[in-house]
């Protein structure tokens, strides 16, 4: 008896002194904005989501999994919650798993349909993290839903993940009517390194004549550049749950296959040619972001010179697969109008900036909603129980209204 209480005691001690290094680091290192409104609520989650990295970490220097593959592992223990108003259906398009959600009451007439890529820097996500936004986003704007199960690094890496989300969304397009969707009102959606897929594929679709049109494009906190981590909002919110800079990058070098010994160039604008700044500097540029977001906490740093061993292996930084922001002007005035959702404490902050900047330069309609006490993530947290925060609710809402006025 003593021996299988030691053997059960090892592991408990163990996972409380992991979680309480997790609390106890966090507690000095994270910044929770008081303005985000329930900084409680965040400082759980960000603690909880910690836990789970800090523990894959653990596991993946045992060798026995990557922590992507953890965090994966646990978000499928969560329990799928029937919503009596919604048909859900599994669907196979090829090898490439998709879901599709349906209002339950008949329609007379089409409905839209809504293409959806998930977030999670390409390394995390899934249906079950995802299914409570796909209900409500469902049946509250009365549209025919479909989220890719695209697959995910470090087992499958770029560009597998935004080639899944091309393929079914090719599938889809060509199907509008086995699923009621109005070809006249499809959209794709997508939040995070979803909502740059979503640009993507938009780019990739509007050139091909056989397709029905995309209707339009709605991000919400979308990850459309990884060249530039000098943007002020990369200051500002580096220590800002639920992405911090240092995870942030981390998706990056396990997405891309990016060693992480070049962080440090990469973060000070070192890993690219003078000539390349100078090329992407007009959509890159301060000047495209309006002033009061550039007056807390934000110091202009010029960058470092040129490390070339960096720009060698990190060049796969500038492919336009996952960085959209930087196509030509010829490609990015013949988008679709597009709903931007921006949270004034996300990292990404600034990419929501510059895109719908370039796109109303480009004469592209732009229909803006900034979050004062938003962060990035918190779109996750609807249907989170007390964990659910208002401002996911009013981002919902705001995707609901622009569907509608379609």
């Amino acid at each position: 008896m003593a021996v299988l209480l030691a053997l059960l005691g090892a592991p408990c001690l163990l996972f409380l002194g992991v979680g309480l290094w997790v609390i106890c680091s966090h507690f000095f290192t994270v910044d929770i904005p008081v303005a985000i409104g329930h900084p409680g609520k965040l400082w759980v989650l960000h603690c909880i989501f910690q836990l789970l990295v800090t523990w894959g970490m653990v596991l993946e220097k045992l060798r026995i999994c990557s922590m992507p593959q953890f965090i994966q592992f646990m978000h499928d223990l969560l329990p799928f919650s029937k919503d009596p108003d919604v048909v859900v259906t599994d669907l196979r398009y090829g090898t490439i798993p998709v879901k599709l959600y349906q209002p339950r009451r008949t329609s007379r007439s089409l409905r839209p349909g809504i293409v959806l890529f998930h977030g999670g820097g390409g390394i995390l996500g899934s249906f079950k993290l995802y299914h409570k936004i796909c209900c409500r986003l469902c049946k509250e704007s009365d549209s025919v839903v479909l989220i890719i199960g695209y697959r995910l690094a470090p087992q499958h890496r770029f560009p597998s993940p935004i080639r899944d989300c091309l393929v079914a969304t090719i599938h889809f397009l060509k199907s509008l009517d086995t699923y009621g969707v109005d070809p006249a009102r499809v959209v794709v959606c997508g939040d995070s390194v979803g909502g740059g897929a979503a640009v993507v594929v938009c780019q990739k679709c509007m050139a091909r004549s056989d397709l029905p049109k995309i209707r339009a494009q709605i991000l919400v906190y979308a990850t459309i550049q990884v060249l530039d981590y000098q943007l002020p909002s990369f200051q500002q919110n580096k220590n800002v749950p639920l992405l911090t800079l240092d995870f942030a990058f981390l998706c990056v070098c396990y997405y891309l296959d990016i060693s992480r010994q070049w962080k440090s160039d990469i973060l000070k604008g070192a890993h690219l040619p003078a000539q390349v700044w100078e090329k992407y500097r007009k959509w890159l540029s301060l000047e495209n972001i309006p002033e009061r977001f550039k007056k807390t906490s934000y110091h202009p740093v010029v960058r470092a010179p040129l490390n070339e061993e960096a720009y060698l292996e990190t060049d796969l930084l500038l492919d336009l697969l996952h960085s959209p922001l930087l196509a030509e002007d010829e490609v990015v005035s013949r988008l679709p109008e597009a709903c931007i959702v921006s949270c004034e404490y996300d990292l990404l902050r600034d990419n929501s900036l510059l895109y719908k900047k370039r796109l109303e330069d480009l004469g592209v309609p732009v229909t803006w909603h900034h979050m004062e006490d938003g962060f990035h993530g918190v779109l996750n947290t609807l249907g989170m129980g007390c964990f659910q925060l208002p401002c996911a609710t009013r981002i919902l809402k705001a995707m609901v209204q622009f569907i509608e006025g379609l």
